[in-house]
């Protein structure tokens, strides 16, 4: 895999208006390896996930890309290194799943050829992406038509159709049922261990950033608490001060990895429970 640092950022301070989001921040994320974001709803991770991709100015401070800060590069160089799939995005109206794929080639001169002008290299990373969301049957579909699950899917396809090294999703499972939320997950992990993608994306859930991660960030109120491996931060205390709940500490029972679950105050606790708890 890649080494060195893929993203920093130094002193960043970024807000909307007169609330300040992000104050005096750094924070560094390792090529070629997968960086989970997780805090309360609030926190500042989508802003920093924004921030990071040049697509929200900062009022303070600097945003690095490979070394080279995000504000001097220019829109269609930033593309090929780097692209960000949002959480929420505007359905794109009489366009079939493999035209909307076919927009993340904008980096590389793609779709503003016109769609009949692909090239075999623009195909061949259409089709790449189509079979990596598992979306290649319903290419030809509406965009429109498909459920939210699979939108979702076709917008992640969309990303990873730009081929760009540097990938950064936000809440990528949202709207995805348990077996595709999966599906997807180990996807973007294969491609991260077998083309040394830098995936950075923000997960709610817990024990799924912990089981496809690398590294976890946990952040609150527009810091950040605690960044480390999942082993050093599925850790009561980080997870308490991140998320001011009391959570316990498990082993997944098939791989020993580590895993968290609430303590549900005032339910009886077993010897066992306050023994994991500790």
């Amino acid at each position: 895999m890649t080494s060195g640092t893929a993203l920093r950022a130094r002193s960043l301070s970024v807000g909307y208006r007169d609330d300040v989001v992000l104050e005096n921040l750094d924070i560094d994320i390792a090529a070629g390896r997968v960086t989970a974001l997780c805090g309360p709803n609030g926190c500042g991770k989508s802003t920093l996930l924004r921030t990071l991709a040049g697509l929200q100015p900062a009022r303070a401070g600097v945003v690095e890309v490979n070394g080279k800060p995000v504000a001097s590069m220019r829109r269609r160089a930033l593309a090929r290194t780097l692209t960000m799939l949002a959480q929420f995005n505007q359905i794109p109206a009489g366009l079939t799943v493999r035209e909307l794929v076919a927009y993340g080639r904008y980096a590389h001169g793609g779709w503003m050829r016109g769609l009949s002008s692909l090239s075999r290299a623009d195909h061949a990373a259409i089709d790449a992406a189509l079979d990596a969301s598992g979306l290649t049957d319903d290419a030809s579909r509406d965009v429109a038509a498909l459920s939210g699950g699979e939108r979702q899917r076709a917008w992640i396809a969309m990303a990873l159709a730009q081929e760009a090294p540097i990938v950064l999703l936000d809440e990528p499972t949202t709207y995805l049922d348990i077996h595709h939320q999966l599906d997807i997950l180990r996807e973007l992990r294969r491609l991260n261990r077998e083309r040394g993608l830098t995936i950075v994306w923000v997960l709610h859930d817990l024990n799924q950033a912990a089981a496809f991660s690398d590294e976890i960030v946990l952040m609150r109120a527009g810091r950040i608490v605690a960044q480390g491996t999942p082993e050093a931060m599925i850790d009561p205390r980080h997870l308490h001060e991140t998320f001011g709940v009391r959570m316990l500490r498990v082993a997944h029972p098939q791989t020993g990895a580590p895993m968290c679950v609430p303590a549900y105050e005032g339910v009886a606790e077993s010897a066992e429970t306050r023994n994991i708890a500790a």
